[in-house]
């Protein structure tokens, strides 16, 4: 098992390529072909496909959070979704000293949105004047394009982001928390922490003496949110010694953490890592030197990355939308429209029919059939999902069993597991990403070949595969692949409508598309 993993790991990324031609067989059962010793047939089975809810919520705690997401998104097909985040922070040094006589200056929260970095403008100002003692400078600020998904110019290509304190508990970095729940914050919008229009942009900014070139300021990529300089200076200048700034568990239960949302309902998603959010004190202190006493300015940086919770918050509104009215599903014979959406959103369940098997087992006793590949080949809706939103890249499949006492239990399908070692393998690939429809097949060779050639005959009614939105995740030595169920799922923006099972006559509807072999 350890050995498949390896080899998994280093293929999975490279067989999750984007073609525009039609796929070649599997290697698996290839030699059928060779020399002419068999007949190569390909046939297309019905499989029964449905959408799953999931309630629209996901695990989206630290541990799950590769990316945390920023914004709101409202169309037809899939609703209103909206993406806000929480986060803990924790002081550098614990029983800090500012000095005597300390005042905030400033305060300030930077997230850094993933952004194009082909995207670059620059602009120079020569006569800049740097306002701490009012001394000339130069200033260079480089502006890129943030990443955007959804309606990148709507209300001019503007979010308005808001800033508060926490005013629930957050727990631990290890403790479980889910993206539907709602934890509270301080509603008086005087005590607002800030507040700022986004414009879709970040910058990162370069401040050089004038007289010596020397560096005045500098900062990376990123969006800055001024804070209010009272709030920290009553909640942690003026505590200077106090109990709640004298060690971490202290600390977070007094300032319990900040979330950043935005104020509209509608607009796009940008994302950041979690990691990289700063923020950032300015105070001035007495500094006396032989007898002379100045202020001069002090950085502060609170500690928000690593260690501390951090949460991503998802609110939905699926009314009036296609794929609130999807539901629920239809397990027996599949729906029309099948609606897969990251963060929490449905997922697609798909079932082999057993007609369809028992045709195949039929081929496989009567005519020594050899399969040679088996797809689910899965077509995005060229009506409903016409559009200009990028088609998903990424998708994961994984199996799903129910034993007689109902419980389910998960894992990669058999094809990742056995077959990943097999010559340009690749569990999924997606084709035609620049047209409408795109469309997408999934390996299930093995896993097809393991019920029709079972002679026991199994029942296999219980049996399905599930897939999501988003990519299997390495494990931290970057080796192997970390689990099924680590996945980019709890943060991918992605979503799509796929043609289901339900139709007979829609000639894209989602298929079981077999290669077999006959002597």
């Amino acid at each position: 098992m350890k050995k498949a993993f390896t080899i998994l790991s280093m293929v999975i990324f490279g067989g999750m390529l984007v073609y525009n031609c039609e796929p070649d067989p599997d290697s698996l059962g290839e030699q059928l072909f060779l020399d002419g010793a068999a007949a190569g047939n390909e046939v297309a089975y019905d499989v029964i496909a449905y959408n799953i809810n999931n309630n629209d919520s996901i695990r989206s705690d630290a541990a799950k959070l590769g990316l945390a997401t920023l914004g709101a998104f409202n169309e037809d097909q899939f609703g209103m979704q909206k993406a806000s985040y929480y986060t803990q922070l924790r002081l550098a040094a614990y029983d800090p000293d500012f000095g005597t006589n300390a005042v905030v200056d400033s305060v300030v929260l930077v997230i850094k949105p993933t952004y194009a970095s082909d995207s670059l403008t620059t602009t120079t100002d020569e006569s800049y004047v740097y306002p701490d003692g009012a001394i000339a400078a130069k200033k260079v600020v480089n502006t890129y394009r943030a990443t955007k998904y959804g309606r990148a110019k709507a209300n001019g290509g503007n979010l308005t982001v808001k800033v508060q304190e926490v005013t629930d508990f957050l727990n631990g970095y290890s403790d479980i928390a889910y993206s539907n729940k709602d934890y509270a914050v301080n509603l008086n919008a005087s005590e607002q922490l800030g507040s700022k229009t986004f414009n879709g942009s970040v910058n990162s900014i370069a401040i050089t003496k004038d007289s010596d070139n020397s560096s005045l300021f500098s900062s990376e990529a990123g969006f800055r949110i001024p804070l209010k300089p009272e709030f920290f200076q009553t909640k942690i200048i003026n505590k200077k010694g106090q109990p709640e700034l004298k060690d971490v568990a202290s600390f977070i239960r007094y300032f319990r953490g900040l979330k950043i949302s935005v104020e509209e309902n509608d607009g796009y998603l940008v994302q950041f890592s979690p990691s990289s959010v700063e923020l950032i004190m300015y105070y001035k202190s007495d500094k006396v030197e032989n007898g002379t006493t100045t202020r001069p300015q002090t950085k502060y940086a609170f500690s928000i990355g690593n260690g501390n919770a951090h949460i991503g918050n998802y609110q939905y509104n699926r009314a009036g939308s296609a794929a609130g009215t999807a539901l629920p599903p239809n397990t027996t014979t599949g729906d029309a429209k099948l609606f897969a959406q990251g963060m929490g959103g449905n997922s697609i369940g798909i079932k082999f029919s057993p007609t369809e098997i028992e045709k195949l087992r039929k081929l496989y006793n009567d005519n020594k059939a050899g399969i040679v590949s088996a797809k689910i080949r899965m077509y995005t809706d060229d009506v409903a999902w016409n559009n200009k939103y990028k088609k998903p890249t990424l998708l994961t499949i994984v199996q799903k069993d129910k034993d007689t006492d109902g419980k389910e239990t998960t894992k990669f399908t058999n094809d990742l597991l056995l077959l990943s070692a097999t010559p340009n393998f690749a569990y999924m690939r997606a084709y035609n990403l620049d047209k409408n429809p795109a469309y997408y097949d999934f390996t299930v060779t093995q896993s097809l070949k393991e019920i029709v050639e079972d002679v026991e005959k199994k029942d296999y009614s219980n049996k399905y595969f599930k897939i999501d939105m988003g990519n299997f995740l390495q494990s931290s030595t970057g080796n192997t692949l970390a689990g099924y169920q680590f996945t980019s799922r709890p943060f991918s923006t992605d979503r799509a409508v796929f043609i289901g099972s339900a139709d007979p006559s829609n000639t894209k509807k989602i298929q079981l598309r077999v290669t077999y072999g006959t002597k």
